[in-house]
Formats: structure tokens, sequence, C-alpha cells
């Protein structure tokens, strides 16, 4: 029977056994808790059609489980130290586990997925470092890779501002971009404890369902979301004088034709408008 690692003894028992160090510049923290990834998995729906692109998989504590559930399983791990506990120990069972010792941000993951794969829709299932969780999610979707779904962990501050609706406090161009390409759902939170070592922060799992057809047609997508930014720079002026302010050059009487003509009070601040206001503003700029 294969033993797994998530669990506080065996994640220590491996750590001691490679003298393993955690470095702090990777935002390495280690999932413990089964409970967990049973849930990833569940919200995943992994069958042995899937292909698996997993972003640091550290000890292979969620990547054993992502083994037994997909077809393949294609690894991204920065730290060269972990390559060895990956292919000598924890995940050597595992025939179906593809290993790249690279940064994420660096992958050309889209030639990957085209040439091995056939170009098939992945999942990217990942307990993500905190600090370039932004980067790396939007970069999977502006980078033009055949995506499914993502389902990663990430702080629980993030995962807010992720599914945040227009009008509230975590609301911003964050919401924005990611509501956008995909249909975003936090479905588990989990607490420090759950970690070797443990984070400062709460932590969240949300999954991101990437949208069909993003259901919003817009003729400019960079510009748009140059008006979103503008609008959120400065969040307490109005959206006018966001734009006003900003390096866009749009002249003040003709931002407020615009907005006249598509019933959007001129006073309004970017935190109050939807993404398909956001989209009507920009489309009627460029028309």
């Amino acid at each position: 029977m294969k033993e797994f690692v998530a669990t506080p003894n065996k994640t220590k028992e491996i750590i001691n056994k490679y003298s393993f160090v955690f470095q702090k510049k990777f935002g390495q923290n280690f999932l413990i808790d089964t409970h967990v990834i049973n849930k990833i998995i569940r919200s995943a729906e992994i069958t042995k059609d899937d292909v698996v692109v997993e972003i640091g998989p550290g000890i292979g504590s969620l990547t054993q489980h992502l083994a037994e559930h997909a077809g393949q399983v294609l690894c991204i791990e920065i730290d060269k130290a972990l390559i060895p506990i990956l292919e000598t120990d924890t995940l050597k069972d595992y025939d179906n586990v593809r290993i790249i010792n690279q940064d994420v941000l660096k992958v050309d993951l889209k030639k990957i997925i085209d040439e091995d794969y056939n170009g098939k829709k992945i999942k990217v299932v990942a307990n993500l470092p905190y600090y370039i969780t932004t980067p790396i999610i939007m970069g999977l979707f502006e980078g033009g890779v055949p995506l499914d779904r993502i389902i990663v962990m990430i702080q629980k501050e993030v995962a807010d501002r992720m599914q945040a609706n227009p009008g509230t406090k975590d609301y911003g161009a964050l919401s924005l971009a990611v509501q956008y390409y995909s249909e975003p759902e936090i479905v588990a939170n989990v607490p420090p404890n759950c970690f070797i070592p443990r984070p400062k922060v709460s932590s969240a799992v949300i999954q991101l369902r990437k949208r069909e057809d993003y259901g919003i047609k817009v003729t400019d997508e960079k510009f748009m979301f140059q008006i979103i930014r503008a609008s959120f720079n400065q969040r307490r002026k109005t959206l006018v004088n966001g734009i006003k302010n900003s390096s866009l050059n749009i002249e003040k009487e003709k931002f407020l034709e615009v907005l006249k003509a598509l019933d959007i009070k001129e006073n309004i601040r970017g935190e109050a408008l939807s993404l398909e206001q956001f989209a009507a503003i920009a489309n009627t700029l460029k028309g």
C-alpha cells in the first residue's frame, strides 16, 4: 500500500531525511491535511481522461493524490532541492507523472501542452506561492493555454478579491480581470495549521472555471483593462477624475458624453461599475 505524505509525521520525516531547508523566496508551505486535498480533488472533478498541471508540487503532498486520479500529471517545480525527493522517493511509484525543474513564469506552457499533450485542455491544480499568485493566474489566462479550469490554494484575502462583486470593499481590478476570463468560486477555507510551516495568513481554495465564451464582447481587451486600472488607481476618486489623471489621454468632455450615452452617472466611482459597464465604456470610446 502506498504511503501518502500529506500528514504531519510523514512530512516531517521527509524533511528530516533529506535535510530539506525551506526557501522563503519560494513561499514554501507543505499541505498536511488530506481532508483539504480531497476537497481539491472533488472540486477539480479529475478523471483518468485528464491532464493535470501542478505548479509547485513541493514534496508531492497533493501530487500523489492527483496521480491516483488523473491520466497524466505535469509538475513544474522551481526548487532544484525538491527534485530528488520527488523523483526518487514520494513520486517514484507513479509512471504518469512528469517533473520539470523550471520557473513557471518562464515556462512556455502552451507550447508544451500543444506539442506533448496534443493541445488537450488541462486542469491546473496547485498550492500556489502567495507572492506570485496573480502573475501566475493571469499568465495562464492571457498566455493562450488550453484551460478547462484552475483550482488553486491562495491567500484568503486574494480569493475574496477574485470573487468580489461591485460596490464591495474587496472589488477591484483583480476581480474584474479574473471574472472576465472565468467564473470564480471559493470551495474551501483553510486555516494555517493545515501547513508546515504555518503561514501567517489564512488560505482558501478557489476554483476558476474558464469561460468558453467570455459573454462580453470587447473590441479591445487591452484598452478595457487600461480603463479599469485607471479607475482603481485612485479608488476614492470618481471614474471621470480617475480617467482624467491617467495616461490614457481621453478628453473629459468626450468621456462624459460616453457616460451619458450609456446612462451612467458622471459622479460614479469605478468600484460601482460592473464588468459589462466597463466593456461598454471601452467599446463606445473605441467606436
